[in-house]
């Protein structure tokens, strides 16, 4: 019976399989590197992102494959998809993407860089003058951080580290008596204790030159190792198993077992060596046979490895090779505004980063951390910057003698080591730091203030679809609102009494809360439409959110579609859902923009008989959000603030310059170009800052 649901899983064509439709969505950051529209350090640093996705993609996504590959024949049976045959598509199509990664870094990047007269040399490259140079950069910067590991004839086994870049290298030469046989050895490229992958050489006439420090290496090769005379080297990279396999035990220390997991990351089981194809295959054997790697994790790479190091390519201090400056906005009520509590009882107010400054979040929790009407702050922490302003703000709270719950997420991934370090900070400050949930992550971005005014406590509170990050929030596309309105900050008390009693029979009036009642809020809002559509009425959705994968609610879009629904999907990254399919989904739209900032914010709009309903959300409708998550959706109930996202979703809408059709085809491939949704935004933003205050924050 599960071998016949399997075939027909199978055979239905109306599911993009999820591997490749991320895969797709990392082609699209591709395609801004190739895009000769986009300044060149930029498109370099879209380079940069290109590799650090594919790199994580590998260690968590590829790597879970070839654990589902390992078990029982029974069990994968009962899966959806076979994970031999996935993975087998994704390192195809993976290969392809790396092959014209090639091309745009060689016959792009390379000759766009000579045309602005900065030259990115190899050891083959260098004048007399810059070997010169080099070798003596390198006997005083780089030979101290080297320590070579021979490969000889023993058994012993080498740790390549995660994410780090290695040189195997090949010697032989001859000496006095005979021939000097070749051996191998391995040196790993010194990136961190160096500071950069890069070095800047001398500018010659206006001719500016940069170096990879493999390159340099390979360059006095001869100093390392002088008894030989012929050398080559090749690049090797490992990446390792990132998932941390976490057991749902409620008794035991949380955070003793994320530190245990981080360790055993560092160790994980290889999920594949990229290498450079060029190398001599006695070479790559050696490699293999000293570190244990097999067939099995072995990916054609290049010359050079972790292109994400290219987010420290040195830009030379040229301007016009970079995106012009889009300086923060100021909020034109907020700046007028000597006190946010007091503001906030006011009216709410909603922040649109980038685009806006996140100096008022900032400036709310260190004012509440001040005001001795506060009687107690909560919030939550997924990814917070490394010099948290927000984190510092709750224990200034916490030392000023106010009840500070922080709610700190330790499975947040890749960023556990800095949430474990605030965890401590706000412990040791006094703080009631509770650690996320064993069997939950806690993905929403809530803060609440309770203030005592005049002997009645009163919430205000910070909802938004971003993180509590400085540094994102320069890059990241998101919504945020600041409210002291009843109807949400009960609810919000509510998700907080929630983390606290871990009961889950709490009652939410407003807020759609996974994974207590947001599916079936969804559900419901979805089958109001499929109602009036039946009934004739007008019916429609706009749904932005940067994944779509839950089998459920993809089958209720696609019987929206049938019943008449018109349905327009804005997906950044995956989108398992197939769009215009006779009979099926003919009447639902997908676009995806891809450009200068991070499209995070999720917004679902429904008609609802004219009397739209809007949400703005930290979930996407993936399966882990909807079921496995603590997520909020917060309903918009005043006018200017649906005004504003209404107007930011239509810009998005009628992009035909950055956005993209599932197929990754522009919408627009004509030369005319009317709407950048982003730049667009930026624009509309800045046109609601009254003359006569300055617009842009310093």
């Amino acid at each position: 019976m599960e071998k016949e649901k399997k075939k027909k899983h199978q055979a239905e064509p109306e599911f993009i399989n999820r591997e490749l439709s991320w895969l797709a969505f990392n082609y699209r950051v591709l395609q801004e590197a190739r895009d000769k529209q986009v300044p060149l350090l930029e498109r370099i640093k879209f380079m940069a992102i290109f590799s650090a996705n594919l790199d994580e993609y590998f260690k968590v996504r590829v790597a879970t494959l070839k654990r589902l590959i390992k078990l029982k024949r029974k069990t994968i049976e009962k899966l959806d998809e076979d994970p031999a045959e996935t993975l087998h598509l994704v390192l195809d199509e993976v290969k392809r993407q790396q092959c014209e990664f090639g091309e745009v870094f060689r016959d792009g990047i390379l000759a766009d860089l000579k045309k602005e007269n900065i030259h990115l040399l190899t050891e083959s490259d260098l004048t007399g003058t810059q070997k010169e140079y080099i070798t003596t950069y390198f006997k005083e910067n780089l030979q101290p951080l080297l320590l070579p590991m021979i490969m000889d004839d023993t058994e012993t086994h080498f740790f390549l580290k995660d994410q780090t870049v290695y040189l195997g290298v090949q010697m032989s030469g001859p000496q006095k008596e005979g021939n000097q046989p070749t051996q191998y050895a391995m040196l790993e490229v010194p990136t961190k204790k160096h500071g950069s992958r890069f070095i800047k050489l001398p500018t010659e006439k206006d001719q500016r030159y940069v170096m990879f420090i493999d390159d340099a290496i390979r360059t006095c090769l001869p100093l390392l190792f002088p008894e030989y005379t012929q050398f080559e080297a090749h690049a090797v990279k490992v990446s390792r198993d990132a998932e941390l396999d976490i057991e749902e035990d409620v008794s035991a220390n949380l955070m003793s077992k994320i530190k245990k997991g981080l360790k055993k990351r560092e160790i994980g089981t290889p999920a594949r060596l990229l290498y450079d194809p060029e190398t001599p295959k006695g070479l790559l054997d050696s490699i293999m046979a000293h570190t244990g790697i097999t067939d099995e994790e072995l990916v054609e790479g290049s010359k050079y490895h972790n292109f994400r190091d290219f987010f420290g390519f040195p830009d030379f201090n040229l301007p016009n090779l970079k995106y012009s400056p889009q300086p923060a906005l100021v909020h034109p009520l907020l700046e007028k505004e000597p006190s946010l509590i007091k503001a906030i009882q006011k009216q709410d107010y909603m922040v649109h980063y980038p685009y806006q400054s996140f100096d008022y979040v900032v400036k709310l929790f260190n004012e509440a951390a001040q005001d001795p009407a506060v009687t107690a702050i909560s919030a939550t922490l997924y990814r917070v910057a490394d010099g948290s302003a927000i984190a510092k703000a709750l224990t200034k709270a916490a030392k000023n003698g106010k009840l500070v719950t922080v709610v700190v997420e330790l499975k947040a991934r890749f960023d556990e080591e800095s949430n474990i370090y605030w965890a401590g900070k706000l412990q040791k400050a006094g703080a009631n730091v509770i650690l996320g949930f064993p069997d939950l992550k806690v993905h929403s971005k809530l803060g609440l203030i309770t203030r005592n005014e005049n002997g009645k406590l009163v919430n205000y509170a910070y909802l938004s679809t971003g993180n509590y990050n400085e540094d994102t929030s320069k890059v990241y596309a998101d919504h945020a609102i600041f409210t002291c309105d009843k109807r949400l900050t009960r609810d919000v008390e509510q998700v907080f009494n929630f983390f606290i009693d871990r009961q889950p029979d709490k009652t939410f009036k407003h807020l759609l809360v996974a994974p207590i009642n947001m599916r079936e809020g969804f559900t419901k809002l979805v089958n109001k439409e499929i109602k009036n559509a039946q009934k004739g009425l007008p019916a429609s959705m706009i749904l932005k959110m940067n994944a779509l994968q839950d089998e459920a609610m993809i089958r209720k879009l696609y019987e929206a579609s049938q019943a008449g629904v018109k349905i327009e999907l804005l997906v950044r990254g995956i989108c398992c859902l197939q769009p215009g399919i006779k009979g099926l989904s003919e009447n639902i739209t997908v676009r995806s923009i891809v450009d200068r900032y991070l499209e995070h914010a999720r917004v679902y709009i429904f008609h609802n008989n004219g009397e739209e309903k809007y949400y703005i959300a930290s979930a996407d409708w993936m399966t882990r959000n909807l079921n496995r998550r603590v997520e909020v959706a917060i309903p918009l109930y005043q006018q200017d603030l649906i005004d504003q996202v209404r107007t930011i979703i239509d810009l998005q809408r009628t992009d035909d310059t950055k956005a993209r059709l599932v197929d990754n085809k522009y919408v627009n491939q004509s030369d005319e170009q009317h709407v950048r949704s982003q730049y667009d935004t930026y624009a509309y933003l800045r046109s609601l800052v009254p003359e006569g205050m300055t617009a842009e924050r310093s």
